[in-house]
């Protein structure tokens, strides 16, 4: 069975879409799709619904074929290093994720898809998940289906938000996306989109999507799939 390549990218706004955008279309002259990891409020006052240009963006992207994964709420206004979700208990990840759920809804970008910033989720918030509606949740070392109460393991290998940007770190995550893409696994290549604007991490991504692409992955996003659609196909 062939692998597959998910490429994500998170912290769009109206500061790094350019950025984003000349990048999104690298990657659709290679035939990959993206996976765009979006926050209502990110750090340095953002607000998404105060940028309508970004979110009409996004709204194209997502109708060609590209995934929006809601990738917490304010991350700004926590003060765990670890990223917003990784140690909240389950009533606060429920007020978060509600009222980050609202604000898509009314932008037209309403997900059922998650990611948390930092991808570490605490046990509280993968309760507080299901019960929003969640069903699905791309974590550091697993992608879960949270109906079937599944995970498949495969870690992420990123750029930026929590992890390395060195050159010595862009070139471990090729030869890292190259051995998964070679073991026929998924390969998940994540970037901070404030980094998209540097050669070296830019280059690094397109370069890990190539690698995976010639080792025969499929290229897809971030996606849950009914089991009604699963068995009709099968």
């Amino acid at each position: 069975m062939a692998g597959q390549l998910i490429v994500s990218i998170s912290g769009i706004s109206e500061r790094t879409i350019d950025d984003v955008a000349t990048f999104r279309t690298q990657l659709q002259d290679r035939g990959v799709p993206a996976s765009f990891l979006v926050a209502p409020r990110i750090k340095g006052g953002y607000r998404l619904d105060r940028d309508p240009e970004t979110v009409g963006w996004l709204t194209e992207q997502r109708a060609q074929g590209d995934a929006i994964v809601l990738h917490g709420f304010d991350e700004a206004a926590t003060k765990a290093r670890r990223g917003e979700f990784a140690t909240l208990p389950a009533h606060e990840a429920n007020l978060r994720l509600m009222a980050a759920d609202r604000i898509l809804e009314h932008l037209g970008l309403r997900t059922r898809l998650f990611a948390a910033p930092g991808w570490n989720v605490s046990q509280g918030a993968l309760t507080a998940l299901p019960r929003n509606g969640f069903r699905l949740t791309a974590g550091l070392s697993g992608i879960t289906d949270l109906v079937r109460r599944q995970t498949v393991r495969t870690r992420v290998l990123g750029i930026g938000e929590g992890f390395l940007t060195e050159p010595w770190w862009c070139r471990t995550v090729v030869l890292s996306a190259e051995r998964t893409a070679r073991r026929d696994g998924i390969v998940r290549v994540a970037v901070a989109a404030r980094h998209l604007r540097r050669p070296g991490p830019r280059q690094a991504m397109l370069d890990a999507a190539d690698l995976a692409l010639m080792h025969g992955c499929v290229p897809t996003v971030y996606a849950w799939r009914h089991p009604a659609a699963l068995s009709d196909a099968a």
